[in-house]
């Protein structure tokens, strides 16, 4: 799939922390109906020797976001995103470097990098990535060592690179429109969006104030 950064819009990162009346999927689906442009799955037990346990989910998701015209983006495992069809990954500070994962990847694929740093955002570009990931602009729950980001922070990475910048970290639909006028693409949401009691009218109502930055 050939990306654009209007994919960034809302981009809901899974965190199976929220599933209880509804499974991954059909939270992953909710979110679909809603608007959701980016999807990407996240599991913190997967690694290479567990990639086995979530491939059937994978492909699962996989066959949704096709379905919904929708990349599915894989956190930081390439051998899962390859074996299930996914549409690229996404690389931390901390997981493989982000010039090996696009050979690995090859040229089609999409690859997301975090950056929080100018300088990191620079190498990432330079490495190959289409996207940055950066925050975290409000805290957050699902990460213990992210440090909070400041909107300056977050306007100086997104000036310093030609690729779009997708916002992460503590985003919810209250304080969505504080990202206006950042030079972020779009945001990046976890609880925000998996844990709301109405995920398809929530992300609907996200979906239409990013649209309004411009």
């Amino acid at each position: 799939m050939k990306f654009d950064r209007r994919q960034l819009m809302v981009y809901a990162v899974t965190d199976r922390a929220w599933t209880g009346k509804m499974s991954l999927c059909e939270q992953v689906e909710a979110a679909l109906k809603g608007g959701a442009t980016m999807v990407q799955m996240r599991e913190k037990g997967l690694t290479n020797d567990t990639v086995q346990d979530y491939l059937e989910e994978a492909r699962s998701l996989r066959a949704l976001t096709e379905r919904y015209k929708v990349p599915l983006i894989i956190d930081d495992n390439i051998k899962l995103a390859l074996l299930c069809g996914a549409d690229g990954v996404h690389v931390g500070q901390n997981d493989m470097d982000a010039a090996q994962a696009r050979a690995l990847l090859g040229p089609d694929k999409i690859l997301g990098v975090t950056a929080k740093t100018v300088e990191q955002a620079l190498k990432a570009q330079e490495q190959g990535a289409d996207y940055l990931g950066s925050g975290a602009v409000f805290g957050t729950s699902t990460k213990a060592d992210a440090l909070p980001m400041t909107m300056e922070r977050l306007g100086e990475i997104c000036r310093s690179v030609s690729i779009p910048v997708v916002a992460i970290g503590g985003i919810c639909l209250e304080n969505i429109g504080k990202l206006k006028g950042s030079g972020a693409a779009g945001a990046a949401v976890v609880s925000g969006i998996f844990g709301a009691e109405d995920i398809e009218g929530t992300v609907r109502q996200m979906r239409e104030m990013v649209g309004e930055w411009g």
